[in-house]
């Protein structure tokens, strides 16, 4: 008698959960988009101070964070949690603003954005989930680079095509996670496009790379592509200095190693990677997203 609920579940999952979960983020989304871009922040990071600290997320958030900070207090641990959640809340909220936000970003290092869309190569931007992530695409096409993003496609049909629309601000070129996804983007790049990869997240079969001074599984298809092509790496930094202001740090690009073994430059170049991007995160730990099983139990 077990059996059929499998099959029920899953259509009980299609046929009516994830329709109203459209309708719910679909009216959220319409909410904050009816505010100005100040008062949707504000707003979303209120109620990510409610009702963050209650949810599944805070337990990986506090381990995260007592590994990657033993000589932190619990009260501050609790502190910087709280802070993460009102940069989530303000981050979700600020989706429909992306481009009135934009226009009040400070861009440090036009430079290396302007080198990277004038030298006729294709280029990569590479980041983490700091701040509101979206920011240095929205900055950079502003600036005349159409970065390609890489994304996951959301389980439930009727949100993806939204959060698509969303992220028009930051890019009209979105490449799924796959095979064919990969494909695409080795097609962009050899025809001279841009392309921006978070490389934060962990990848079960990407390298062990020091980060936090603990393995974790990182993929190296950055430090791959980048010396396969001669593809220029520009490390790009966001920070939320107060409400819908953020600071854009673009730097130099990354050189690439040559030591004659590419297996060993893709680790040497995602060591110096996850290094830079650790130290952002020790400055302003709360603007990290922490909810995230970034290294293996």
């Amino acid at each position: 008698m077990a059996k059929p609920q499998g099959p029920l579940r899953r259509w009980l999952t299609r046929r009516v959960a994830y329709p109203l979960q459209g309708l719910f983020v679909h009216a959220v989304v319409r909410f904050f988009g009816s505010l100005t871009p100040d008062r949707a922040s504000d707003l979303g990071g209120w109620i990510g101070r409610r009702v963050g600290p209650m949810l599944r997320g805070t337990r990986v958030a506090r381990r995260n964070l007592a590994r990657a900070f033993p000589e932190k207090s619990p009260a501050e641990i609790e502190r910087i949690i709280l802070e993460m959640w009102d940069n989530l809340g303000r981050t979700f909220a600020e989706y429909p603003h992306l481009d009135a936000i934009g226009d009040r970003a400070e861009l440090v290092g036009a430079e290396h954005v302007d080198a990277m869309r004038d030298d006729g190569r294709a280029g990569i931007m590479v980041s983490g989930h700091l701040s509101n992530w979206e920011m240095p695409s929205v900055i950079m096409r502003k600036r005349g680079v159409e970065l390609a993003l890489v994304y996951r496609a959301p389980n439930n049909p009727h949100v993806g095509p939204l959060l698509l629309r969303m992220r028009g601000a930051a890019t009209s070129i979105n490449i799924p996670k796959g095979p064919e996804g990969a494909r695409q983007l080795i097609r962009h790049l050899s025809q001279g496009g841009h392309a921006g990869m978070l490389i934060d997240q962990k990848m079960n079969d990407g390298i062990p790379i020091p980060f936090f001074g603990r393995d974790a599984m990182t993929a190296p298809a950055v430090a791959q592509l980048g010396r396969r092509y001669g593809i220029p790496i520009v490390p790009v930094r966001t920070e939320r200095i107060e409400g819908t202001r953020f600071r854009i740090t673009a730097l130099p690009p990354i050189e690439h190693p040559d030591v004659g073994d590419r297996g060993a430059e893709a680790r040497i170049l995602m060591e110096r990677l996850n290094l830079l991007l650790e130290g952002w995160i020790r400055e302003r730990p709360a603007q990290w997203l922490w909810t995230h099983r970034r290294w293996p139990d």
